[in-house]
């Protein structure tokens, strides 16, 4: 996807056996995901959204076209993207994660160290995975005030204080 698409949601699973598709939010206000259709997958294909009722976990919803549940569960693990003039405008100091990929990461001595390749998020808050030529494979570091105190969007860079023991440089 383009960086004019922001990932909103996903599919978990079917819901029922009448199409309806278990959906996890990621947006700060979990309905609000409704407010941003039609949302796209990686593929292009485009569904209008209506939530039926809030679960476990997220909200049961119907997506157009998915009328059975055999075809709700071939969604399972499909990102869902709304188009970025439709999301609200963020404080300077969030950032959607589209915006941080490809960024140069430097140290605090201006020393360059990679780029983004992702940001994940597994429960546990925010990581960056950075990736670099004088790296041993990913430099994952959590994505706080102390371990990246700086991101520059306008200068395409952020800037890096990670502990020592997690450098990720090969010695």
């Amino acid at each position: 996807m383009n960086k004019d698409q922001i990932v909103v949601g996903v599919v978990a699973g079917a819901f029922g056996v009448k199409g309806e598709v278990r959906l996890k939010s990621f947006c700060a206000e979990p309905e609000d995901i409704a407010n941003y259709s039609p949302l796209r997958t990686e593929k292009g294909d485009e569904y209008t959204l209506k939530i039926t009722r809030q679960v476990k976990n997220g909200f049961a919803a119907r997506l157009s076209g998915i009328r059975f549940k055999d075809e709700a569960d071939k969604l399972r693990g499909v990102k869902l993207y709304a188009d970025r003039s439709l999301l609200p405008s963020l404080p300077d100091d969030e950032y959607y994660y589209t915006d941080l990929i490809g960024l140069d990461v430097v140290d605090t001595g201006g020393e360059k160290i990679g780029k983004i390749a992702a940001v994940e998020n597994h429960g546990a808050g925010d990581i960056l995975d950075i990736r670099g030529a004088g790296l041993n494979g990913s430099l994952l570091l959590a994505f706080t005030q102390d371990a990246v105190p700086t991101v520059d969007l306008a200068s395409g860079r952020v800037v890096i204080d990670p502990p020592e023991e997690i450098s990720g440089k090969e010695t």
